[in-house]
């Protein structure tokens, strides 16, 4: 299966093209990167020390030479790729956040076209924790006050983190709830005493955290907490490339890190 990486210089972008070159079923054929990236025209193994023959490049024409992208982006750029990757007849990972609802609409429509994986974490783990979140919260639905906490590095843009969000849904969800209906994004000043059935966020950003996430469930006398923490930035690799040859049994459709899970 013939891979393309988009934001081939970055820190996601080259733990990726490490993983695949590392790969005995996957081949790299395509490195992206913004029109303004001094990488233009590196190999794209350079940072290791390899030459791959794979050149960076910011023409999406060269995703004619590729089966699937995997794309840990910005959302601006990722909706970019996407009619490309539909015009060249290209798979797609999707691990970039902050997507607004058009945003997500435009993936939704993109995978009538090509086949997509649309996960705000790839990592194993997880997604995994997801599970036990749903299942938390069907049990401890009355009673309990529930935030997330989560912590990243202190170049993340968007906050809170899309796994953040995905775990607030997945307790609301369970619940019966839409989470826009029941987040307290922030708390300032005289707030008044915690509303009850809502569902807190709290984020910390700084240094090179990783991704570190907590859902706590506030209880009289106790306190449950679910803990995911992201040591390398290699589960999110080894997740995506999971999702790729998952993808390689599909034509088109929307998919999640659930699915890929379950195959």
């Amino acid at each position: 299966m013939r891979i393309a990486i988009a934001g081939a210089d970055g820190r996601m972008g080259r733990m990726l093209i490490e993983a695949v070159l590392q790969s005995e079923d996957l081949t790299l054929a395509v490195a992206l990167n913004h029109s303004e990236s001094p990488s233009l025209g590196q190999d794209a193994g350079a940072f290791l020390g390899i030459e791959t023959g794979v050149r960076i490049t910011d023409n999406l024409a060269a995703l004619a030479d590729a089966d699937c992208l995997i794309d840990f982006t910005r959302p601006e750029a990722t909706l970019k790729h996407l009619p490309a990757c539909i015009e060249h007849g290209v798979k797609c990972v999707i691990g970039t956040t902050g997507f607004d609802e058009a945003g997500k609409k435009a993936i939704q429509a993109a995978s009538q076209k090509t086949a997509i994986v649309f996960a705000p974490n790839m990592s194993v783990g997880v997604n995994v924790t997801l599970k036990l979140l749903e299942m938390a919260a069907r049990l401890l639905s009355s009673g309990y006050d529930v935030e997330v906490f989560e912590a990243h590095h202190r170049n993340k843009v968007d906050a809170p983190s899309g796994t953040a969000i995905a775990m607030g849904e997945a307790v609301a969800h369970a619940w019966g709830e839409e989470l826009q209906n029941i987040a307290e994004w922030t708390r300032h000043g005289d707030t008044g005493p915690r509303e009850t059935g809502r569902i807190g966020f709290s984020v910390v950003r700084g240094g090179d955290i990783i991704g570190d996430h907590t859902v706590y469930f506030c209880g009289p006398g106790e306190r449950v907490e679910i803990t995911h923490r992201s040591n390398s930035r290699a589960t999110y690799a080894q997740g995506s490339l999971r999702a790729a040859r998952y993808l390689a049994r599909k034509d088109f459709g929307l998919f999640d890190m659930h699915d890929v899970l379950a195959s």
